[in-house]
């Protein structure tokens, strides 16, 4: 049921042909792209240039480009003002009074890595963004990007808990790609737009943890072999790999990540805007499951998260994914909570 408020992004065609994420901007806002000149950092910074709703964008990045990407950037004919921000020195000015903060900073992932392998070098990273985002704008949403995104929540989340500013509200994973991939696979199948289909993916953001919920498809899914059925189960489980591998060696997902990213933040600006009926899928403090952090379809407003969807009625099949990703979820979380901890 919840699946058919999960209306995709629209975009609309400006007088000088460029492709905007919302339509008008009754705000003005300050959004952050933390880890802003890498693979994903940059096209997620130039779709956030061409939205409407982005008054300000800072750029941050330990790379020495990273000024040359915002000045790069601000000569594009939009309205939102650029700065570039290098380093630990700059960190504070880049998060200042910021109202979201988009985080893919990170290594990416290679040939042979899981999302695992990333935890030590990233954990680290996104602890101390999280302080500075403490210090400097405890009121902005945070979308969390960086893998594994499973136990990069409860990172940041401790650390806000940490400074007395946490709220479960404005702490979400990105898991939007999952749900991006799920309607482009589904589209393929069905012969139409895929911005046509909305689909709920739950769990979490890595390999068992994706639960596509096909049987809340709309269009429903071509498909009535159960093999089939698993098999694109799998596969979007697996898109992230599909893609490294494809790469050989070059990287992993950036541009569909940086696509899904911008969507999530137009959907969270829309939401701070005032707009109605804003819903995404996202990664956030949940008390649905065992799990403590669940991603499912929520409704986001002017605090962030402003009410939870829940998951809706699954079938046998989607009951035992469901069921088969919780430990793996529970491992995740713990892993992230006891990074903190230490």
């Amino acid at each position: 049921m919840f699946s058919r408020t999960l209306k995709p992004v629209s975009t609309v065609v400006a007088q000088n042909g460029t492709k905007n994420f919302s339509t008008s901007c009754q705000r003005n806002f300050k959004v952050v792209v933390a880890g802003a000149s890498g693979g994903i950092g940059q096209p997620l910074a130039l779709l956030l240039k061409q939205n409407p709703l982005v008054t300000r964008l800072a750029l941050y990045d330990i790379a020495p480009v990273t000024p040359g990407v915002a000045v790069d950037l601000s000569h594009m004919n939009t309205p939102a003002k650029v700065s570039g921000h290098k380093g630990p020195e700059e960190l504070s000015a880049a998060i200042k009074d910021a109202d979201v903060v988009v985080i893919p900073a990170g290594v990416p992932r290679k040939p042979g890595m899981t999302r695992d392998d990333l935890f030590n070098t990233n954990a680290s990273i996104v602890r101390d963004l999280a302080v500075s985002i403490a210090q400097n704008a405890p009121k902005a949403i945070l979308a969390i990007i960086t893998n594994p995104v499973n136990s990069m929540v409860p990172i940041a989340s401790e650390v806000l808990k940490k400074a007395g500013v946490y709220d479960p509200r404005r702490v979400l994973g990105v898991t939007t790609l999952d749900v991006v991939r799920a309607a482009a696979f589904i589209g393929e199948i069905n012969g139409v737009d895929p911005r046509s289909v909305t689909i709920p993916v739950i769990g979490g953001h890595s390999g068992v943890t994706i639960i596509p919920l096909l049987s809340q498809s709309q269009p429903a899914v071509k498909l009535t072999d159960q093999a089939k059925i698993k098999a694109l189960t799998e596969r979007i489980q697996e898109a992230g790999t599909e893609v490294v591998k494809a790469k050989a060696g070059g990287g992993s997902a950036t541009l569909s990540m940086a696509f899904a990213g911008a969507r999530l933040a137009d959907a969270v600006l829309r939401g701070l805007k005032g707009d109605s009926n804003v819903v995404e899928c996202a990664y956030i403090k949940s008390d649905l499951t065992e799990a403590a952090y669940f991603a499912n379809p929520v409704v986001l407003g002017k605090n962030g998260v402003e009410k939870n969807l829940g998951y809706g009625q699954l079938n046998e099949f989607e009951q035992q994914l469901l069921k088969a990703a919780i430990p793996e979820l529970l491992k995740n979380i713990k892993t992230g909570e006891d990074f903190v901890k230490k």
